[in-house]
């Protein structure tokens, strides 16, 4: 087996980063991702110490799974520690790429714009975008090994893939094998996710490391939990306030968008709630606010990438719908209109619901909002991803159904007056028997398998599962 070391996504989901050795001298890099919350990396990288903290002068390439940022935040970090290799991604990520490493500049190094430009330059010098199931050389320092690379779709956000390396080394061919199959799954969607292909198993990994987010759980399926969506949104605006849907700019924010469609579409005249003033209140005349420029900027690109979406959704667009730019949808990129809507959902007397980042609550406009309206039992928070330990969204949803329940924003205490919900079916990520299933659905399967990307809980729980399943197996957890 081929020696992987984890620099993160090992004490929780965040900070995803593995180096994949060919032999002495050549690794690859597979995604090189922020910390949020609690959680470190083992050298002690975390999110305000961001430095790359392990030596990377064997790193020849940088493979990208997907650009959500708890994979690629700290790509800046890496280009100035002196890498100058390749970074690798599909075709769909490397359009996506540069607009969240922007975002990450500006929100977490520098408003410089000549060194955010120079930032930005340097990643286009680097970028290879692939096509999916291509595969591609990687250029070593010696050539005495040789890899190539091959994405296939992931179905987590558009873009999304899982990783192939085909190794060819002294040792492997002393060993009478021609090549080794080195499997990342990156981050897995769930199948029948919205807008996206369900991932497909490869045919063979010798090794693979494999998230393990849901390893303890089954999601409900996609009829399932689209219904107690809206079953969730017409409790919560039943009282005439806002519910408040943390969720991620990319991904998360499309996938409810085009499902909100499907609700307003196959429910138009149906009342979700009625004003103060009693007149009911149509799901058509519902007010979707998506308040964040990156989510704006980010469903423009989805938009664009049409041909990568699934079948259902080409077939919404061919009927003539507009899944994720409908008619009650209002945007907002700036930040004046962002206060006075703060302002305003303090006031209101019709329902609404909004749509702001970050999914953890750990930053972004969502911050604004909860902390002028959780004090308010009228409105409610609406949890549809995973929040890490450590961050704000882990503890609304702990502390919420306790007496005198608080958060703390910029070290101050608000209490928790709203109501709060999670859906956890509307996860991105795939459940315990889809990840079982990504091992089974492979021809040849793997003798090794690193657990990563998951509490410890549910990291021990898949390990069990996959011992049984596979015995003879080698399942590690890092």
């Amino acid at each position: 087996m081929l020696d992987i070391k984890h620099h993160g996504a090992v004490e929780g989901v965040t900070g995803s980063c593995h180096e994949l050795f060919v032999d002495d001298e050549n690794s690859v890099l597979v995604d090189i991702g922020l910390f949020q919350g609690a959680e470190t990396s083992g050298a002690g990288a975390d999110s305000k110490r961001l430095e790359i903290e392990f030596d990377v002068s064997a790193v020849r390439a940088l493979v990208v799974t997907h650009v959500h940022i708890d994979h690629v935040g700290r790509l800046p970090y890496l280009l100035a520690a002196g890498f100058t290799g390749p970074i690798y991604c599909s075709k769909p990520s490397a359009e996506l790429l540069p607009l969240v490493i922007e975002d990450a500049l500006k929100v977490g190094v520098t408003r410089n714009a000549s060194i955010i430009e120079a930032c930005l330059d340097r990643l286009a010098a680097q970028l290879v975008p692939l096509e999916y199931k291509q595969w591609a050389s990687i250029p070593l320092a010696t050539e005495a090994s040789n890899v190539q690379v091959r994405l296939c779709r992931a179905g987590h956000i558009l873009g999304s893939a899982y990783v192939t390396f085909r190794v060819k080394n002294a040792e492997i061919t002393s060993q009478g094998k021609p090549y080794h199959d080195v499997v990342f799954s990156g981050d897995l969607g769930a199948p029948y996710s919205p807008l996206l292909p369900a991932p497909k198993s490869p045919y063979r990994a010798d090794q693979l490391v494999l998230e393990s987010t849901y390893g303890d759980r089954n999601h409900e399926n996609r009829k399932t939990r689209r219904k107690r969506l809206q079953q969730s949104i017409e409790h919560a605006l039943s009282d005439s306030g806002t519910v408040l849907i943390p969720a991620f700019s990319i991904g998360r924010t499309q996938e409810l968008l085009y499902e909100l469609e499907h609700i307003i579409h196959q429910n138009k005249q149906k009342a979700v709630s009625h004003t103060r003033s009693g007149v009911p209140l149509k799901w058509e005349d519902m007010d979707i606010i998506i308040d964040s420029p990156l989510a704006s900027r980010f469903t423009r690109v989805y938009r664009s990438l049409e041909p990568y979406w699934d079948a259902e959704a080409k077939r919404r667009v061919n009927a003539g719908r507009h899944p994720l730019s409908f008619e009650q949808v209002t945007t907002i990129d700036d930040h004046d209109t962002h206060l006075k809507t703060v302002s305003y959902l303090q006031r209101q007397t019709r329902p609404a619901i909004v749509i702001a980042a970050s999914g953890m609550c750990a930053g972004g406009r969502m911050v604004n909002y909860l902390k002028a309206l959780l004090g308010d039992a009228r409105n409610d928070v609406l949890f549809v991803g995973y929040q890490a330990n450590g961050t704000p969204g882990r503890d609304i949803l702990r502390y919420h159904d306790q007496p005198n329940g608080y958060v703390m924003f910029d070290g101050e205490r608000y209490p928790i007056k709203v109501k709060v919900q999670q859906i956890s079916g509307y996860s991105a990520h795939a459940g315990q028997r889809d990840l079982l299933n990504f091992i089974k659905g492979m021809r040849v399967r793997p003798g090794k398998v690193h657990l990563v990307h998951g509490d410890d809980r549910a990291k021990q729980t898949l390990k069990d599962m996959i011992e049984q399943a596979h015995p003879t197996c080698d399942v590690i957890v890092p």
